[in-house]
């Protein structure tokens, strides 16, 4: 492994077992980082990935945690410091997909998306902002749909990447004094397992996009390593829309 940007940094991404999350702790890695990873259900993808990084050269770990539980999300920053002794990244990369009719979207649909995709971010930069020290990145992943919603149906999910907005700008003003950043990534389509280039409804995606094709998983996680290294140091509050023009 060629230790480039990330030298001597350790890295949590949650949700680090596939997708956008598997690529972002791959590339921060092969950057140089030690990484940490969550995951719930999928423990055989979780280990594919340490194995990965650790055939490369790398040093990785894979935690258990439930993003809906506040509780585990706290262990897992305990756990990654005292595996790796110290954090100085955070990626929240951990989220899950609604969409229905507001007729079939209940109360719990919305306690549960706000839970998993806006609640368990903040828990997350609470628990590391105690162990991020002068240029520490938290990176969180957002959506395009924050910022423009195409079709009906995904008012829940929509809003709880349009607050990570604002949650980002305030802890961008709150954590900026003792330097470090805090940023939003809004991916478009982007070609995984969920939503793979070929599905039942990626049609009418790629009709949106500019460039007329989705996106990988590691073109999101290039943009987060230059997030986390020294060239992003002096972006802080911002929201960075990586869609290949989809909102354009």
């Amino acid at each position: 492994m060629t230790s480039i940007k990330l030298d001597g940094k350790v890295a949590l991404v949650t949700g680090g077992s596939r997708g956008i999350g598997a690529a972002i702790a791959k590339k921060l890695a092969a950057e140089g980082a030690a990484v940490a990873l969550t995951y719930v259900n999928a423990a055989d993808k979780a280990e594919q990935v340490v194995r990965e990084i650790e055939k490369a050269g790398g040093r990785a770990l894979a935690i258990r945690a439930d993003n809906r539980q506040a509780e585990a999300i706290e262990q897992a920053v305990s756990k990654t410091v005292g595996t790796f002794g110290k954090l100085d990244i955070l990626v929240n990369s951990a989220g899950i997909w609604h969409a229905a009719p507001l007729a079939e979207t209940s109360v719990s649909d919305f306690d549960e998306v706000m839970s998993v995709n806006l609640r368990a971010p903040f828990v997350a930069v609470r628990a590391a902002a105690g162990h991020l020290g002068e240029g520490g990145r938290i990176i969180s992943i957002g959506s395009n749909l924050a910022e423009l919603v195409p079709w009906p149906g995904i008012s829940l999910y929509s809003a709880s990447k349009a607050a990570l907005i604002g949650l980002t700008k305030g802890l961008a003003r709150d954590l900026g004094p003792r330097g470090i950043t805090v940023n939003v990534v809004h991916p478009g389509s982007t070609n995984t397992d969920m939503n793979p280039i070929n599905g039942d409804h990626s049609e009418p995606q790629r009709e949106r996009i500019a460039t007329g094709s989705f996106g990988e998983p590691e073109d999101i996680a290039g943009l987060v390593a230059w997030l986390a290294g020294p060239e992003g140091k002096f972006v802080s509050g911002a929201s960075l829309t990586i869609d290949g023009g989809a909102n354009a």
